[in-house]
């Protein structure tokens, strides 16, 4: 048997979805088949530090990345491709031959993780990594330029809007005025670079909305407001590269109003319908459009993508695509696979190669130019 492939699990980071994050890396590590994969754990802290041989479990017990690990760095240079370990008595930085990386599993959800930033530094030091590559998260994360590329696209979406923090604090009573007048109440305030229902209120009043915006704001210098839809909450999970496929859809049943934080992750009491009852012509157009926002954005690997079905007409409504969805074992990710036909250690082992396979076919492209070759 060949050498293990080194397959480095990277988690936590600064992010409001910090705590998310650990869940996930405990369910990927403890699934990766040990006789395939050298498994190598990558915690960073909420202050951004990097740290080798983090126990995702006590992390999740602790509810951070906490400081018990080797400090290392990552450079972005080719040459190097690996872990470099920073020790208090080294002058320099040196990395073992034998310390490279194959292929690097990001589950760190939120900003400076799944925004396109950890990406342009994979992409430096030119290591196969799973997942969207720096456009497609960069277009993920941000909702605005996300529904901006969906709509050139021709995808069905609900209305919005978005204004930044400062037309904000300059000019409260302007943008009360703009959101009344395109949609009035209820409505959905987001920061628009965040995920996990993270800063996210439904405003039933001008009174909600104000504190909505003042709490976005604290998340992102961009919010956005969507029309509130009475609606279905169903999703797709998406699976390859150039030739994605989509998985059986599923449905949220929230435990409150709205998919919030603590309905996904706190009170337990949401539910998740898979397959979703729906009418076959419905369940194949919502199969047909995630498969078109995960190439409207250029989007790898993976992606879910969540849609609203309205009540009452049927209407299928793209909300957003997530580019490194929650996953633990009981993330609808996974389970919209499972219910497909794809195990959870199997769609790891799937998602590896489509790494490499990605790597591989971008690495095919020169990255130099000379005039005789024109």
């Amino acid at each position: 048997m060949g050498r293990k492939k080194r397959v480095a699990v990277i988690f936590g980071g600064r992010s409001g979805e910090h705590e998310v994050s650990l869940n996930s890396a405990v369910s990927v590590m403890s699934a990766l088949d040990r006789e395939k994969y050298e498994v190598i754990p990558v915690g960073i802290t909420k202050e951004g530090g990097w740290l080798v041989g983090v126990d995702p479990l006590k992390a999740v017990e602790a509810g951070e990345v906490g400081h018990a690990g080797t400090p290392a760095v990552l450079l972005g240079d080719p040459t190097r491709r690996g872990l470099i370990p920073v020790g208090p008595q080294q002058m320099g930085l040196t990395a073992a031959e034998g310390d490279t990386i194959d292929v690097v599993f990001p589950v760190m959800h939120g900003t400076y993780g799944e925004d396109g930033t950890i990406q342009g530094l994979l992409e430096l030091a030119n290591i196969p990594y799973v997942g969207a590559g720096v456009l497609a998260s960069a277009l993920g994360m941000d909702k605005v330029m996300m529904k901006t590329v969906f709509a050139q696209h021709g995808l069905p979406q609900a209305r919005y809007w978005y204004c930044l923090r400062k037309d904000w604090e300059q000019d409260e009573s302007g943008v009360v005025a703009e959101v009344e007048q395109r949609f009035g109440y209820p409505c959905f305030v987001k920061p628009a670079n965040l995920g996990s229902s993270v800063g996210i209120t439904k405003a039933h009043d001008r009174e909600e909305f104000l504190k909505a915006m003042d709490m976005a704001a604290c998340y992102d210098r961009k919010i956005i407001v969507e029309e509130s839809v009475d609606a279905r909450e169903i999703e797709v999970s998406v699976l390859g590269n150039d030739d994605p496929i989509a998985s059986v859809p599923g449905e949220i049943i929230p435990s409150k109003e709205f998919y919030d934080y603590e309905a996904k992750y706190l009170d337990g009491l949401s539910k998740l319908i898979i397959p979703a009852d729906l009418p076959p012509e419905t369940t194949e157009k919502v199969r047909r459009l995630a498969v078109e926002a995960f190439k409207a954005v250029d989007c790898a690997g993976l992606a879910r993508v969540d849609f609203f079905v309205t009540r009452s007409g049927g209407e299928v409504l793209v909300n957003e695509i997530n580019t490194i969805p929650g996953f633990t074992k009981i993330s609808m990710y996974p389970k919209l696979w499972e219910a497909t036909g794809i195990s959870y250690s199997q769609l790891l082992d799937r998602l590896i190669d489509l790494a490499v396979e990605r790597h591989q076919d971008k690495n095919k492209s020169q990255t130099s130019f000379r005039p005789e070759q024109a």
